[in-house]
């Protein structure tokens, strides 16, 4: 590759060279060579492009409807670059999955180890409005109630965001099967903090429960309201609307 000098700049092919604009700049660079349907899907030197296209493609499925699963937590709000850092986290998990032959390495295999799980609940989903740092204090999870506890609260250390009045957390238990892309989201009544908020534990506990369609995961979700006349309004920045995974029940 090479970039095109001279006061005239041609674009096409030309020569046996490709002349073209990239970011603004005229580049040339020799024609052909490129890749075709035929070559990638026959050609021995394209196994590794096939196993990472197949690989990707099973990421990308995954990263589609376990955005779709979270909705309820963003409902009415659109994360810039979500797609492209999830698939991040999702290729990244895939990797962690030691027992398949490449090109058929699975998401959920690697969420299964200890390793993959710590990573999903580490993932920084919404990095501009995180849960833990909404709610800096102790939290546990119950597996066996499906409870998710936070202790300690003091309304005084909640970040409201500017502008905001109340605090909205929400909980839920997504049952999600990696494989056949269903799910289930199990949701708890959500619990409103206003800035006189004087309880110190704060329990969420679904309304219904998994019943062991796939990996059940626990979600937190923290959404800022601003009350005015007695009505309460959504607030829709990126730093009103957050939630992250708390837990893996392996």
């Amino acid at each position: 590759m090479a970039k095109q000098k001279g006061i005239i700049q041609l674009e096409g092919t030309l020569g046996g060279l490709n002349y073209y604009y990239l970011n603004g700049k005229a580049i040339v660079r020799v024609a052909g060579g490129g890749f075709n349907g035929t070559a990638i899907k026959t050609k021995a030197s394209m196994q590794r492009v096939r196993e990472n296209g197949s690989e990707f493609g099973h990421c990308s499925r995954v990263n589609k409807v376990f955005r779709q699963a979270l909705q309820p937590f963003y409902s009415g709000y659109t994360f810039i670059h979500f797609h492209s850092r999830l698939m991040t986290l999702f290729t990244g998990l895939k990797t962690l999955d030691t027992t398949s032959a490449r090109g058929d390495r699975r998401v959920g295999l690697g969420v299964g180890t200890a390793t993959g799980a710590q990573h999903l609940c580490d993932f920084e989903y919404t990095p501009d409005c995180s849960p833990h740092a909404v709610l800096p204090f102790p939290c546990s999870m119950d597996w066996g109630t499906y409870t998710f506890s936070i202790s300690d609260v003091d309304v005084t250390q909640v970040v409201f965001s500017p502008g905001a009045t109340h605090l909205v957390v929400q909980f839920g238990v997504l049952d999600f099967d990696f494989d056949t892309l269903a799910y289930h989201l199990h949701l708890a009544d959500a619990v409103v903090l206003s800035k006189s908020f004087s309880n110190t534990r704060i329990r969420l506990t679904p309304t219904t429960f998994p019943n062991g369609t796939g990996t059940v995961l626990a979600v937190c979700g923290v959404r800022y309201y601003q009350e005015v006349g007695g009505v309460k309004y959504l607030l829709n920045s990126k730093d009103s609307v957050g939630f992250g995974v708390v837990g893996v029940g392996l």
